[in-house]
């Protein structure tokens, strides 16, 4: 693939991803709140609204041009994103924009697609705008780990997981500043990283669904916990390679085979709080979320191979 087409369709396929997750990491946040901390409601609503304007452009841009190994990976929406969207939207009264998923989902990826240097230029401005909006959320995010932490907020939010989508958002960072400069996003080094960062958002994601499972549920919370000591395993393993003890290709292989099923277990479980047969506190947006996560992850791993 030439230069061009390779920073083109890396920009796209990252944004099309990362912002979704950014504006419900917004979204999860606004939900959060305490009465007293409208403020910080208002702030979460403006970023999200403001993500949601950013992902309409680049979906504007997108077609064709996006990678079909993204656009059929289940990380940019999955089977229950619309109704999981159209469910959060009813229990929150929030305005999610359905509309924007109907768009991604017919997006289609050309192979022959002629990439121009006026493409080129805007996914490029597209790029500097994301910096400076994701940079301004880290911000945010900070702000409020800082404030729980100190006890000056409350919030539903664990702070563990607002640390969590803190460096999830700097990851996105870091990708997009990189592309920008020219650099290749995946390379020995990068490789590893990816994978010791996302098998540790996945024991986090294990040990969020443990902690929002009704007590009740007792099956899914022994599920849970045991993908949660599995990632923790390979967390272990991926900083293991880095320090050349062992194989890297170990770690893909181990990473692929625990990612694929705890992938199958976010699926049923987003169907089942779907279909109200999970007893949970989890906004169905949040499991469609994490899903798509652990489908970004595998398509990571697949390429790593």
């Amino acid at each position: 693939m030439q230069p061009l087409c390779n920073f083109v369709q890396r920009s796209l396929d990252l944004h099309l991803f990362f912002i979704r997750i950014m504006k419900e990491h917004s979204f999860f946040l606004e939900i959060g709140f305490t009465p007293r901390d409208s403020n910080y409601t208002q702030k979460a609503d403006i970023f999200r609204r403001e993500f949601d304007n950013l992902l309409w452009e680049v979906v504007s841009v997108s077609n064709g041009a996006v990678s079909s190994n993204a656009l059929h990976s289940g990380e940019i929406f999955t089977q229950y994103t619309a109704n999981a969207e159209m469910a959060s939207s009813y229990f929150t009264g929030i305005d999610i924009p359905f509309e924007l998923t109907k768009a991604e989902m017919d997006l289609m990826s050309n192979n022959n697609y002629p990439i121009n240097q006026s493409l080129a230029n805007k996914v490029y401005e597209i790029n500097e705008r994301a910096i400076a909006l994701v940079g301004s959320l880290i911000r945010f995010k900070s702000n409020i780990l800082s404030n729980v932490l100190s006890c000056k907020m409350f919030t539903i939010n664990y702070p563990l997981l607002i640390d969590h989508i803190m460096r999830e958002a700097k990851l996105y960072l870091e990708m997009i500043k990189n592309l920008q400069k020219g650099d290749d996003l995946y390379d020995e080094n990068a490789i590893l990283e990816q994978e010791l960062f996302w098998n540790r958002i996945m024991a986090e994601h294990a040990k969020f669904i443990r902690g929002l499972l009704d007590p009740s549920e007792d099956d899914l919370i022994g599920k849970a916990n045991n993908f949660g000591d599995e990632f923790d395993q390979l967390v272990k393993e991926a900083k293991a390679a880095m320090d050349n003890t062992v194989p890297v290709s170990q770690v893909t292989s181990d990473s692929l085979a625990a990612t694929k099923n705890i992938r199958d277990f976010k699926a049923q479980g987003t169907q089942g709080i779907l279909e109200c047969k999970v007893r949970s506190i989890i906004i169905p947006l949040l499991g469609d979320h994490t899903l798509r996560e652990a489908n970004h992850f595998l398509r990571l791993l697949k390429s790593f191979r």
